[in-house]
């Protein structure tokens, strides 16, 4: 970590640069735990404050309850505290998404980033907030959740005045809120409330959102610049050359275009595993990455 430093604690105001990991996968598809773990560490001494598992970024669709409780447990004993971890939940049903909350309970993991029931569409205010009451009322004491607002990928966005109702209703359960959309607007008008620490996913709005309050960030591009995704933070200016990265990444398939980001700049081929239905870029999108990122040293 940086001098004057704090650990990812109690405090989500000083919630910092969570990593949200990318999963490395073997060749035939399984999970590759040593070298999740030794990426895991290696960004906690690279500048960030915490790390996230099976979000997004992470493919944490994909990922199997076993899977899972396999890779928490050897987080944790290669040296990763709990107290830095935060895992997403995936599951439309709250029965599967309560198992993946007990499973991480019992191995001191009580911080979670909770995905909306993405399953169904054109949802309202009223099913939504049902939903989450059912899940935090019977969910562990001790589970914390991030409401996750990623729409272009769930097709279910979070509005204003649920995020509100939730942290009113719920303020030691609703923790935070992770905001991916990549509208300055709706960043800006949660900031604006005050009532809810904020989180952003999209590192070009970071520094604005900083210099407004925001908690910090669950951030992608912080697997390849650590250093540099936390000095933007700190500081509350633009990196301009990563908004341009951010800019090339996102106009082609994100996670493939990480991980093949991730091999130009490890040189470790198996950076570029997938798991099905994702699959390695091609083409012009593949080509496009290579011209953005021509290589060099991890962990700047």
């Amino acid at each position: 970590m940086l001098p004057n430093d704090e650990p990812m604690g109690a405090t989500i105001a000083h919630f910092g640069i969570s990593t949200a990991l990318l999963t490395p996968f073997h060749g035939d598809g399984s999970l590759n735990i040593p070298a999740f773990y030794t990426h895991a560490n290696a960004m906690l001494k690279n500048g960030v404050n915490g790390v996230t598992l099976f979000g997004t970024t992470g493919e944490g669709a994909s990922i199997g309850l076993s899977e899972r409780s396999d890779a928490v447990s050897e987080m944790i004993k290669s040296g990763v505290s709990p107290d830095v971890m935060t895992l997403g939940l995936c599951a439309s049903a709250i029965t599967d998404v309560l198992e993946q909350i007990d499973q991480s309970v019992a191995f001191g993991v009580t911080r979670f980033l909770l995905l909306p029931p993405f399953y169904f569409n054109g949802l309202d205010d009223a099913g939504l907030f049902e939903w989450h009451s059912k899940l935090f009322e019977q969910a562990d004491p001790r589970a914390t959740f991030i409401l996750y607002h990623i729409p272009q990928i769930t097709q279910v966005p979070l509005s204003l005045k649920l995020v509100m109702q939730l942290r009113k209703v719920f303020p030691e359960r609703v923790i935070a809120i992770k905001d991916s959309a990549g509208k300055w607007g709706n960043t800006k008008a949660l900031l604006e409330t005050g009532d809810i620490p904020v989180l952003v996913g999209d590192e070009r709005l970071l520094h604005k959102a900083a210099a407004m309050g925001a908690a910090g960030s669950i951030c992608g591009m912080a697997n390849l610049y650590p250093q540099r995704v936390r000095t933007l933070f700190d500081t509350h200016a633009e990196d301009v050359d990563l908004s341009a990265d951010v800019d090339t990444i996102v106009s082609v398939p994100v996670i493939p275009a990480l991980k093949q980001v991730m091999v130009a700049m490890t040189g470790d081929a198996s950076w570029g595993n997938l798991r099905a239905p994702l699959q390695p870029l091609s083409g012009k999108a593949s080509a496009a990455i290579a011209a953005q990122f021509p290589g060099g040293k991890l962990r700047d």
